[in-house]
């Protein structure tokens, strides 16, 4: 049974299922997915089922929120991902977002991340999220800025790997 969790004027958002494999399956083997996020070791449908089942499915469990799938309303087309998550490494709650390339440049991300903002405030009651993008993706940065987020700092990954810089959205008085 599919859970939506928000409806935008384009847009319906929704808890990620395994039937939603083979578009994970290709989102996380998009160059950009790739370069920016990182490989993921999802080399087969069977390898999204799990990341979806251990990410996601699990974080809804535990946590009432997660990635969700974003489609577009009309078609019900799976065009990306975008939700919060909780990550060991940061002391707050984390908005991540990932479109396929050929729907990028359309509002999408913008419109499901303030859908996704709101959300939080209102009804999970977060009111304290960051983000965090590698350094060269100016896309997200944008659009980090235009949600209000304003730069905080570089993170330095702990075990290696690149560093990433952190985004802060001022609290709500």
């Amino acid at each position: 049974m599919t859970t939506q969790i928000l409806e935008t004027a384009r847009l319906a958002l929704r808890y990620l299922e395994p039937t939603d494999a083979p578009f994970i399956f290709e989102l996380l083997n998009e160059p950009a997915w790739l370069r920016y996020i990182g490989d993921k070791g999802i080399k087969t449908v069977a390898d999204a089922e799990r990341y979806i089942a251990d990410g996601p499915v699990r974080m809804y469990a535990q946590l009432g929120f997660g990635l969700y799938l974003v489609e577009l309303k009309a078609h019900r087309e799976p065009i990306g991902i975008c939700g919060l998550l909780k990550r060991d490494s940061l002391d707050d709650v984390d908005l991540g977002f990932a479109f396929l390339a050929r729907f990028w440049s359309h509002g999408y991300a913008y419109e499901s991340a303030a859908a996704v903002m709101s959300y939080a405030n209102r009804h999970l009651e977060i009111d304290r999220i960051v983000a965090i993008t590698s350094p060269g993706n100016q896309a997200s940065a944008k659009l980090l800025l235009k949600l209000g987020f304003t730069r905080d700092r570089a993170l330095s990954p702990t075990g290696g790997g690149e560093d990433t810089i952190l985004y802060r959205k001022p609290q709500q008085p």
